[in-house]
């Protein structure tokens, strides 16, 4: 049924090309901040963004890049345990009614994710004293995750909610400018696309019990699909504002705004196994994707006790309520020659409930200066994070693993003339879930029948996740001899 892949599978596609997508969150759906040096300060980025990470964290922060390039690239080592649990219905065939219920737990299934680097790519020039511009690329740090189709002769029981992500590529690309007003108020904004592909991979179910042709996860109705969504050309944009209200303070404020995702999909498919589809076939293979990413508010102010030394608290909301559901638009597809069906069967639109919650973050971080000799400074630095879920228990699954997360990121920098070689380390502890079936909310889709009265949930048991991020980056400065000449009036340099 292919048809009934098309939608379940651009459901799948909405939500991970999201999860892939978020930019500025870090709940939802990716799994950590970004950013080699801001990771190292636990994501604490707002207002003492200096470099080009400001991109990423505020927009005015460009303005202290100056003229300078930088390159970072991270790996995020994902891992997750499954272990699903489920309520087994024995149903009387000629009423359809439940006559005995049992409880089932499944063997654990582990998701892990490939060996990518994830990049930043930026540039940015001082076109005047005050404006600075820049250009830039760069990808969230998602858990591209893979599971196993079959664990040994069984198919594997995470199977309706993901295989495996890969070959998804994504990243948001941006122009961005800073301005200083004077020596205490700097202000940037940036226009930014989010561009690329979303390839999943997963399992649907064909199989319509109310016609009594067969029951809820019988493997021979099991369809293999692969969803590639795309090209995704989305536009946002974000601001950001810095002030100094004394030397050894910098307050910093900025806003993400929303990615409105419409895309258009392509799916591949292997039918089922069972008779009834011996001659069935797909006919057409377009589909359309939409759904929405949120907005996000970061507020921050940092402190510099001494020389050198600088601490940051930041705090953000993430407005991910608006991802309330995804909306899959078959566009003619049709299914023939299906035992039962009619001759040509058109699928149907669907929206798939995703019911996402709003989050909110807490960041503290801080890095010290030392120097070293003349010529070399080394920048130790450590953060602490901790950021609440985006999906609230009952629609939790492997396609969208996030739960309340504490993150604790160390990092080094060197400072060699014009050069900074960076490196970060970050551990991600995510709290377990465990889901009662009774609690379950994210169906087995069978899009062939849109109006199923008693959906078959597919996502209780227990999560256990953790991630480890390896990162190394550099800068080069372009004007690191003139970098301390004052903007405007100001009568201190500020601190690079």
């Amino acid at each position: 049924m292919r048809a009934s892949q098309r939608g379940l599978l651009a459901v799948a596609v909405g939500a991970c090309v999201i999860a892939s997508a978020a930019p500025a969150h870090a709940a939802g759906l990716y799994f950590s901040e970004r950013g080699v040096r801001p990771l190292g300060r636990g994501g604490a980025f707002t207002a003492g963004a200096d470099d080009l990470g400001a991109i990423w964290y505020n927009p005015a922060g460009v303005y202290d890049a100056g003229s300078q390039l930088l390159f970072d690239a991270s790996w995020l080592h994902f891992t997750n345990d499954y272990t699903r649990q489920a309520v087994v219905e024995q149903r009387d065939p000629n009423t359809g009614q439940v006559v005995s219920t049992h409880r089932q737990t499944f063997a654990t299934v582990s998701g892990s994710s490939p060996v990518i680097p994830i990049p930043t790519l930026a540039a940015s020039y001082k076109v005047h004293r005050d404006v600075v511009l820049a250009l830039g690329i760069e990808a969230p740090y998602a858990a591209i995750a893979s599971y196993p189709e079959k664990m040994g002769s069984d198919p594997s029981p995470q199977r309706y909610s993901l295989i495996t992500l890969e070959g998804s590529a994504l990243a948001v690309l941006g122009f961005w400018a800073a301005w200083a007003i004077n020596s205490d108020w700097h202000v940037g904004a940036g226009v930014q696309m989010l561009a690329g592909t979303f390839v999943t991979t997963t399992m649907q179910s064909s199989c319509v019990p109310e016609k009594f042709f067969c029951a809820p996860e019988q493997p021979e109705w099991d369809t293999l699909t692969q969803l590639t969504a795309g090209p995704i050309i989305s536009p946002s944009g974000n601001i950001g504002v810095k002030w100094a209200p004394h030397p050894k303070w910098r307050v910093g404020a900025a806003f993400q705004a929303p990615f409105f995702v419409r895309s258009g999909a392509t799916i591949a498919a292997r039918l089922p196994s069972t008779a009834a589809f011996e001659t069935a076939s797909q006919e057409g293979e377009d589909a359309d994707v939409s759904f929405e990413l949120p907005y996000s508010i970061r507020l921050g102010v940092q402190f510099e006790p001494l020389d050198g030394l600088a601490v940051e608290l930041d705090a953000a909301f993430e407005g991910w309520s608006m991802h309330d559901e995804i909306t899959v638009e078959p566009d003619g597809i049709a299914l023939a020659n299906v035992v039962g069906f009619p001759d040509r069967y058109y699928l149907p639109d669907q929206k798939i409930p995703r019911n996402f919650q709003d989050t909110f973050s807490l960041r503290l971080g801080g890095e010290y200066d030392i120097a070293v000799s003349k010529d070399y400074t080394l920048t130790p630095r450590l953060g602490l994070s901790y950021e609440s879920s985006a999906v609230p228990p009952e629609y939790l699954s492997v396609l969208t693993v996030d739960m309340p997360k504490v993150t604790l990121g160390m990092g080094l920098s060197m400072h060699v003339d014009a050069w900074r070689f960076d490196v970060v380390y970050a551990h991600l502890f995510a709290l377990p879930v465990e889901m009662q079936p009774e609690h379950a909310r994210m169906p087995l889709l069978v899009p062939v029948d849109a109006n199923i009265e008693e959906p078959h949930y597919v996502n209780a048991g227990t999560y256990d996740a953790s991630a480890n991020v390896l990162g190394l980056g550099l800068r080069y400065a372009f004007d690191h001899e003139s970098s301390n000449e004052p903007p405007v009036d100001d009568k201190e340099a500020r601190r690079r």
